[in-house]
């Protein structure tokens, strides 16, 4: 089987920005993450080629230990903004996945169609889990327009139903230009098209997916999907069980750390 090629953001992109080569943005201690997203060898583009299906990290790897391969500086990269409408469970479930991805990203399909309806039946849906998106083009000036317009489907409640939409078999296919990004958003049930063309084209939602990006390229993630679970980091459209054990092992560490604080009253308070 050939060794799977780690996709690149075309340097010609506006959003392959300077932020492309920016240092590491959290800390020295970051970098050892950086090393397990930065250098993983999965493939990013569409996985058109069977024998490319199978292709993974190495920061698949979740240990039986639930606070191994955590980096608390990344754990707090979780927004857990309530007002937040490209997430998806309570703000204060124990655990947070993170998931920077694009669009024309064929395993982020395949991770949006496979495994995540199954990991929000299972955990968000019983409190244990959030998964916030993160925008992440890296694929071109489709990629950036259609970031911008699942930004600007989500000022009007309906980002998921635009993630669902711009996910489905044979989408990223017909390509994201504006007019084909406007009828995904249609197709989504956002009621203000007008709106939404105004939006997609505003300076917020360029800023909303600048912050994204800079944040992705910050802890060294340079190929799509790349996942953080309570600072865990995992690369590529990983199978279930690795996402669920990862999940598992966070809202185990999370129970114990509340266990200790409850124990502990003065830990929580400060004094």
């Amino acid at each position: 089987m050939p060794t799977p090629r780690k996709s690149q953001p075309n340097p010609k992109s506006p959003s392959a920005a300077p932020a492309s080569r920016k240092p590491l943005l959290y800390g020295a201690v970051v970098v050892l993450a950086a090393g397990l997203l930065g250098f993983a060898s999965y493939q990013a583009t569409s996985p058109d080629d069977p024998a490319k299906e199978s292709a993974t990290g190495p920061a698949a790897e979740v240990s039986a230990g639930p606070d191994a391969g955590v980096y608390p500086e990344l754990e707090k990269l979780a927004r857990r903004d309530a007002d937040d409408q490209l997430a998806v469970g309570r703000p204060d479930a124990p655990v947070v996945l993170i998931e920077y991805a694009d669009f024309k990203c064929g395993y982020c399909g395949k991770f949006a169609r496979d495994t995540e309806p199954k990991l929000i039946e299972k955990y968000v849906k019983d409190g244990t889990l959030r998964i916030e998106w993160r925008n992440f083009p890296i694929f071109g000036e489709e990629s950036d327009t259609a970031a911008r317009g699942a930004w600007a489907a989500g000022q009007q409640d309906r980002f998921w139903e635009f993630h669902a939409a711009a996910y489905a078999e044979g989408a990223k296919e017909k390509g994201f230009g504006e007019e084909r990004v406007k009828a995904l958003a249609e197709e989504a049930g956002v009621g203000d098209l007008g709106r939404f063309m105004k939006d997609l084209d505003g300076e917020a939602a360029r800023a909303a997916v600048k912050e994204d990006q800079e944040q992705a390229y910050g802890i060294g993630a340079t190929s799509t999907p790349s996942f953080l679970v309570n600072g865990r980091p995992i690369a590529g459209a990983q199978p279930e069980e690795t996402f669920t054990r990862a999940i598992e092992a966070a809202a185990e560490q999370a129970k114990a750390k509340t266990a200790g604080t409850a124990g502990n009253p003065a830990e929580g308070s400060g004094t």
